[in-house]
């Protein structure tokens, strides 16, 4: 058993050292007064200071944030709906069709969806800018918000709601007080996983920006393009350390905002019993 463990964790380490040796490389030159990628002459902040003195960059950053966070709060709303739409359909045909209809979405390629949205927005007349890639990306998120959300509605006990019914509970208490406290955790789950899919999309925004807006997956694939610049390797560290803190983040209040199994049933008498 003990050498089954250390194999499993050497492998494990091998895996994690293939995917973050790149970016620590990446990170590391960010930092190289040499300008190259090849050999490391010395330390400086200069491509650092470079990306935020670039106010195109800074507007691009702006832009990235504000549709990331927009999309993924209109997202995890209907996403909310959505579950609680799926969670109360009684055929469980009906039921399994329209989860295998939110899978397509999320398993589907990027480029399919891209140049859906590209046609679907050019016969509509919808311009190519901020609306189109925030509808986009409101669009792609929803499935994921929704697959975080569903099995914590599946896993609550139907019970619940019917004793907030009896204590006197409408049904606005039963989803204010009961439902929506109970699947906290996975409403923060699908915000969360919503944000970061929504920051590091290329394929679909790429279809869908037009002149004069961008995005920073977009703006970094263009500069790449134009050869090897430092200042890239600065703004992709800071995208990386922004993710990280995402991450704690969300573990963070996820931690916090989940109740322990005793105190489950305490919404419930909040429902319909007054204090």
């Amino acid at each position: 058993m003990k050498n089954k463990n250390g194999i499993a964790n050497i492998y494990l380490v091998l895996v994690f050292l293939v995917l973050y040796a790149p970016i620590f490389y990446l990170m590391y030159y960010s930092f190289n007064s040499g300008g190259t990628m090849h050999e490391f002459e010395g330390f400086t902040l200069d491509y650092y200071r470079e990306v935020v003195a670039d106010t195109r960059l800074m507007i691009i950053m702006i832009n990235t944030l504000v549709i990331a966070l927009l999309s993924s709060a209109i997202a995890t709303l209907i996403a909310i709906i959505g579950a609680l739409a799926i969670q109360h359909v009684r055929s469980r045909r009906a039921k399994n069709t329209l989860l295998s209809l939110n899978n397509v979405l999320i398993v589907s390629p990027d480029v399919i969806i891209g140049a859906s949205f590209l046609i679907l927005f050019t016969i509509v007349g919808i311009k190519l800018g901020f609306t189109s890639v925030l509808l986009s990306h409101v669009a792609f998120s929803i499935p994921i918000a929704v697959i975080m959300i569903l099995p914590h509605l599946q896993e609550m006990s139907p019970t619940l709601t019917d004793a907030a019914r009896d204590l006197g509970a409408t049904r606005r208490d039963v989803l204010t007080k009961v439902i929506l406290p109970i699947i906290k955790p996975g409403i923060f789950s699908g915000f969360f996983m919503a944000l970061t899919y929504s920051l590091d999309d290329f394929a679909v925004t790429f279809f869908v920006t037009g002149n004069g807006y961008s995005t920073l997956s977009v703006e970094i694939y263009s500069r790449a393009r134009q050869g090897v610049s430092l200042s890239i390797n600065a703004l992709s560290t800071l995208i990386f350390l922004f993710t990280i803190l995402l991450v704690i983040g969300y573990y963070y209040l996820n931690q916090r905002k989940s109740r322990p199994a005793m105190h489950i049933a305490e919404p419930v008498a909040e429902a319909g019993v007054p204090r």
